[in-house]
């Protein structure tokens, strides 16, 4: 196993069934419940020094959504171009997540997780079973599909281990 399969293999193992896009909709439904129930100040908490605060964490679940659409789609219409990686801390340094209200961030990822669900939904099978290269490696459609998921549960846990305790 490379190095890329066994990182991706950590959120591929978080997925709880093999209905990946209905675990779309429980996770959405799971972080919607968690985030409508904060307040302002709590969505500013971080956990640690150096930690990202609740928004940024909710807008790095958004931008990197969007990342993994923007990968299934180009994949998915055979799109053979190479396609990079991104730097997730850059990109949260430089999100903006700070100077948004929580309620902002909120519409922001039911936009973007109704539009995944809708797009992964209507993709016919061949079409999930098609590979792209991201960074030098193979990965299928399904598999970003299912990436989505892992990605959305790995940091719920992480919100109900690191921040809920403290509030």
């Amino acid at each position: 196993m490379t190095d890329f399969e066994k990182y991706i293999q950590r959120y591929l193992d978080l997925v709880p069934s093999e209905n990946w896009i209905e675990e779309m909709k429980t996770s959405s439904a799971e972080t919607l419940e968690i985030y409508e129930s904060l307040s302002e100040e709590q969505g500013n908490f971080a956990y640690a020094e150096g930690k990202w605060s609740l928004k940024t964490l909710l807008q790095h679940l958004i931008d990197t959504e969007k990342v993994f659409a923007y990968r299934a789609l180009r994949f998915s219409r055979k799109d053979q171009s190479l396609v990079s990686g991104f730097d997730e801390e850059a990109w949260a340094d430089n999100s903006y997540a700070e100077t948004r209200t929580l309620k902002s961030l909120i519409k922001e990822f039911k936009v973007t997780r109704k539009s995944s669900i809708k797009f992964f939904k209507t993709l016919p099978v061949e079409a999930l079973q098609l590979i792209g290269i991201v960074n030098g490696n193979e990965i299928k459609v399904e598999t970003i599909g299912k990436l989505t998921v892992g990605h959305n549960i790995h940091h719920l846990n992480i919100i109900k281990e690191r921040y809920l305790p403290n509030f």
